[in-house]
């Protein structure tokens, strides 16, 4: 079959599907936990049975697949898990690494690429992330995580999708494991078949050149917010009908929008921080505008006329408050090599640091962003119940 960007998204028999999808953000993701803690304590029967996830919603959204446990008591754990995180299980945080990474990279460029070393794979060394993944996911021998695949043999879970940037294609290629799943391809995108490890999350969650691509197969991955154009996709291939999104970028006002972040000339720590949500959230709101749009332009036209496509009903929850300027209250507190590097890319010449608020992996920011998101619930409760249904008590 070929396929071509105007080739309808099949569709399976009418249902309910509600698929969670969770975009990328690094630290951010702790946001995304404490929303869905919230959400299950007063939905604890919802079933979530498509879950999509890019970069460090990757993390979430699988650690999620892979629980026997209910809504609640899953949330929970995932919750735990992002409170137990530090800098150090995340990247090496010692002086000597950081500054001979950076050091490589110099003589690098002074010597024109030609030494004939390894090249440095990477600003930070995530390998302390990867041990801290596999003791919170156990794995088999082969890598794959059997809470995984339990789950869609009982019948709790359909699909779980992941999404990564294959630097060897330069292709998006999202990776699904699920029952009766019918794969899909469109330009530089594609989907394949897997068994999910450790390793997806990794390479799903690389942020390009922080931290170090993966090797999966034979290609190499990075951050799956890097090429996908419409993070919707996975969960709509899926069969979803309703999506769940949990954004990590603060809606700004328009006078908020037209105040400047920084004066001058902007330091090194502002390209970035547009770059880095240039990236990994402004396509995400893209797409939900396109979702709503095809919605509204559906709505008009016969069912029998719609050639496959379907009306997509959507739940867009995010931050009441800017996680880019809360970053910078605890900026003190990083680890010390750290901060030293960070404020040499000007992160103390900005009002909003959101390239910092990717890194800052340290429990009291965690903490701040997990009682955000739980607070964000409670004030669209309203909405969130119109569109799960009205709370029922176990």
């Amino acid at each position: 079959m070929s396929y071509t960007e105007d080739t309808p998204i099949a569709t399976r028999a009418p249902n309910e599907s509600l698929a969670l999808m969770l975009g990328g953000g690094g630290a951010r993701g702790a946001y995304q936990a404490g929303v869905l803690r919230a959400i299950a304590n007063r939905h604890p029967s919802l079933r979530l049975p498509i879950l999509s996830g890019i970069s460090a919603g990757a993390v979430n959204t699988t650690f999620l697949a892979a629980q026997a446990a209910p809504l609640p008591e899953s949330t929970e754990q995932l919750v735990r898990l992002w409170l137990s995180l530090t800098p150090d299980q995340v990247y090496n945080v010692h002086a000597l690494p950081l500054l001979g990474n950076v050091g490589r990279w110099g003589m690098r460029l002074v010597g024109g690429g030609g030494s004939g070393k390894e090249p440095t794979r990477g600003l930070l060394d995530t390998a302390p992330l990867r041990r801290f993944l596999q003791r919170a996911l156990p794995n088999d021998e082969n890598g794959a995580l059997p809470g995984i695949q339990h789950n869609i043999r009982t019948g709790r879970l359909d699909a779980v999708a992941l999404s990564a940037t294959s630097y060897t294609t330069g292709q998006s290629v999202t990776w699904v494991q699920g029952r009766d799943v019918t794969l899909w391809q469109r330009p530089q995108r594609r989907s394949e078949l897997a068994s999910i490890t450790v390793e997806h999350i990794m390479a799903s969650s690389s942020l390009p050149m922080l931290f170090p691509a993966v090797r999966v197969g034979t290609e190499w991955y990075g951050d799956g917010g890097v090429r996908l154009t419409a993070p919707l996709s996975p969960a709509l291939h899926l069969g979803a009908t309703r999506i769940l999104t949990i954004a990590t970028r603060y809606m700004r006002s328009r006078d908020e929008a037209d105040r400047p972040l920084t004066d001058g000339y902007p330091p090194p720590a502002q390209v970035l921080s547009v770059l880095y949500n240039a990236i990994f959230l402004d396509l995400i709101d893209e797409d939900i505008l396109r979702l709503e749009r095809m919605n509204r332009l559906l709505d008009d036209v016969p069912a029998s006329e719609r050639e496959g496509m379907r009306l997509v009903e959507i739940l867009v929850l995010r931050p009441s408050r800017d996680l880019g300027k809360l970053a910078g209250q605890f900026e003190p507190r990083l680890p010390r090599a750290f901060r030293y590097l960070t404020r040499g890319l000007g992160t103390q010449r900005t009002t909003s640091p959101d390239i910092l608020s990717l890194l800052m992996f340290q429990t009291d920011y965690v903490k701040s962003l997990i009682e955000l998101g739980e607070a964000d619930v409670e004030a669209n409760k309203d909405r969130i119940d119109a569109f799960l249904g009205q709370p029922v008590a176990l």
